[in-house]
């Protein structure tokens, strides 16, 4: 038994490791031919940079100071917006889906502010916070708030009611039933709500960087700069690390998921 379960999972990771491949398939047939276009002077270099010409950027911009504050600089509204706008949408989702009244009270109105678009929220923000940290993180908090709080909702509203039921039977008081029933029943969808949540904390670091650029520092700066000079190699380095930071969240909220909520297996 043990040696047919060992032989199933080398099966499974050498399949894995195969679509890690094929996933990489793309990107490296993109390089190469982004390097036979500039080569054989295909496109403009002036428009379109070689790659060896972005990777020496990209070295020029890891040697300087300004790089790095720049970086901790975002990651620091992301993280800021993403834990404070994700702790009040999982309290906001939970008093929700519990509470008839406060689902009463407080749903309609939250349906309503869900279609406002985050952007149109700016001109609201700038006025009274305006172009600082502070209406950075503010505007991070409102992207992250609505798909974690929906997912919360969700969750919380799939528990079935035998399992409050049965709460009830061995006196639950409402630590308890919190921390042994509607936690975990709803941390699949908590843990959906909170994936989606940092995907859009970055995009709405990012945005606010571009849209509040009057102060401070952060990678928005950087493809900012690119363009203010029309140095193209400057605003594909600013993307490049811009997405890498976004799928390395991506897999380290992957990563969480699988060990917190290891049980599901």
């Amino acid at each position: 038994m043990s040696i047919t379960t060992d032989f199933n999972n080398q099966i499974k990771k050498f399949e894995l490791s195969h679509v890690q491949f094929y996933g990489l398939v793309l990107p490296i047939g993109f390089i190469v031919l982004w390097t036979l276009a500039s080569k054989f002077n295909w496109v403009n270099p002036k428009l379109i940079p070689a790659p060896i010409e972005v990777v020496k950027i990209a070295i020029q911009q890891f040697k300087q100071q300004e790089f790095w504050q720049g970086l901790g600089a975002s990651l620091f509204r992301d993280l800021t917006g993403f834990v404070i706008g994700s702790v009040l949408a999982i309290i906001f989702g939970i008093v929700v889906g519990v509470s008839r009244w406060a689902n009463y009270l407080f749903l309609p109105s939250f349906n309503v502010l869900r279609q406002i678009s985050l952007f149109a929220w700016l001109p609201l923000i700038t006025t009274f916070l305006d172009y600082g940290n502070s209406a950075k993180i503010l505007f991070i908090v409102l992207s992250v708030f609505y798909p974690v709080a929906l997912h919360t909702i969700d969750g919380v509203r799939r528990i079935p009611l035998n399992q409050y039921e049965v709460a009830k039977v061995y006196q639950f008081n409402a630590w308890q039933t919190l921390s042994k029933l509607i936690l975990p029943a709803a941390a699949p969808q908590i843990f959906l709500g909170l994936q989606l949540g940092l995907i859009f904390a970055w995009v709405a670091t990012i945005g606010a960087e571009f849209l509040l650029a009057n102060y401070g520092v952060g990678l928005g700066n950087i493809v900012i700069r690119g363009r203010a000079a029309l140095d193209v190699g400057l605003i594909v380095f600013g993307l490049i690390v811009i997405g890498f930071i976004g799928v390395t969240w991506n897999y380290v909220a992957n990563l969480a998921e699988r060990r917190i909520l290891v049980w599901r297996r």
